[in-house]
């Protein structure tokens, strides 16, 4: 009895802990990641031109983004479910989604028009924040509970 009570203290500090460093992510956006279009989608950015960037950095900036929103998320979802099959299934997910969301991403920042700034700032969006995870949860919940 005490050890399954343990465990559970346990599993909720990890998934706090895991809560809090996906904010980390967030609050910390500024300095972690070179990112021109935080700023950008803080303004009126309907009219606006695209801010000037450098693709590399900011390429290398999502994919360093990116994975730490997956390695917290995979994390948290390990903890909650404890089933490894479906965090492979996960990860094959997020690198899929992530390889689909960086190629539109390039292609409306390439082709950009100020009809293209929608779908700009929602591709961005799916890319910088983990949302992800906030399917996966539920997803794999009902999975669970349907087994």
């Amino acid at each position: 009895m005490l050890k399954k009570q343990s465990e559970c203290y346990l599993a909720i500090v990890l998934v706090l802990l895991l809560v809090l460093l996906l904010i980390g992510v967030r609050v910390y956006e500024d300095e972690l990641f070179y990112d021109p279009f935080l700023n950008y989608f803080k303004t009126d950015f309907k009219t606006a031109p695209l801010p000037p960037y450098n693709a590399l950095q900011l390429f290398l900036g999502l994919v360093f983004r990116y994975a730490l929103n997956m390695l917290f998320s995979m994390g948290l979802l390990y903890v909650v479910f404890k089933e490894i099959a479906w965090i492979k299934f996960a990860a094959f997910l997020y690198v899929f989604f992530f390889m689909v969301l960086v190629f539109w991403f390039y292609l409306l920042v390439s082709f950009w028009e100020p009809v293209n700034t929608l779908g700009l700032f929602y591709v961005r969006r799916f890319l910088i924040q983990p949302l992800f995870v906030l399917l996966f949860i539920p997803a794999f919940y009902y999975q669970k509970t349907n087994k």
